[in-house]
């Protein structure tokens, strides 16, 4: 029973921070919160300007995506291949765990957890992949010769966030099954390997430099905007060449 807990705790671990870190969020913003702020602003001067720059961006973030969804693909394959190999891989453990000898059950389950964490690291990029698609879609049917409506601004921006947010699970499942390598090592070390990322992951949504530099230009651009005249008694930029 302890060797089934341990074995499947990385996987409740991920499941478990994907639920209560929104919890958190709506106390102390974390660093994918202030950066959903940053995303708004950006669709926002997209609506004032006609250029590649936008799409030339969104290229680079779904690239981002679709090469990380790629490797999922790999690594469920490579989990499929060891499964094939486990003769091998039971002599090599023998010589490799530090505590006691896992039985062939023992390390099949096991597999079985790092394959649904791959699994669903793939299914959380291609969302991802598909989310970033319909941004690109919908910051490119914005209408230039018209103001866009805060309601517009918002449901793009909305869509940007929710591509940012599969993209983040994709990324922990990566996170969290690093400590289901370390299971083949030892089952303490796998419960260890897990609370340390669990610390980690925390420190960089809540209390990092990257949240606190995030933080305060999310800060000084609502100050920037508050300060702003009305779009309404801006005057018209010029279009003279």
């Amino acid at each position: 029973m302890t060797t089934l807990f341990t074995s499947v705790f990385p996987l409740l671990a991920y499941l478990a921070y994907n639920i209560i870190v929104p919890l958190i969020e709506r106390a102390r913003p974390s660093l994918s919160v202030i950066m959903n702020m940053q995303r708004r602003r950006w669709v926002a001067n997209a609506t004032r300007r006609e250029s590649p720059f936008d799409a030339i961006l969104s290229g680079n973030i779904m690239g981002s995506v679709s090469f990380l969804a790629s490797t999922s693909v790999l690594l469920v394959l490579a989990v499929f291949a060891v499964f094939g190999q486990l003769p091998t891989l039971m002599q090599a453990l023998d010589s490799l765990s530090l505590e006691r000898t896992y039985s062939v059950l023992d390390v099949q389950i096991h597999l079985g957890v790092m394959l649904a964490m791959f699994v669903m690291a793939f299914f959380a990029f291609t969302l991802s992949l598909r989310q970033f698609n319909h941004f690109c879609i919908m910051l490119g049917a914005l209408e230039h010769d018209r103001d866009a409506t805060e309601e517009e601004i918002d449901a793009i921006a909305q869509m940007n966030g929710l591509g940012a947010r599969n993209f983040n699970s994709g990324i922990r499942a990566y996170y969290f099954s690093v400590a289901t390598v370390a299971w083949f090592v030892s089952e303490w070390l796998a419960i260890a390997v897990c609370l340390v990322t669990v610390l980690i992951l925390a420190h960089r949504e809540f209390f990092s430099s990257a949240h606190r530099t995030a933080a305060s230009a999310a800060l000084i651009a609502a100050r920037l905007r508050r300060d702003a005249p009305p779009r309404s008694d801006r005057p018209a930029p010029s279009r003279d060449l």
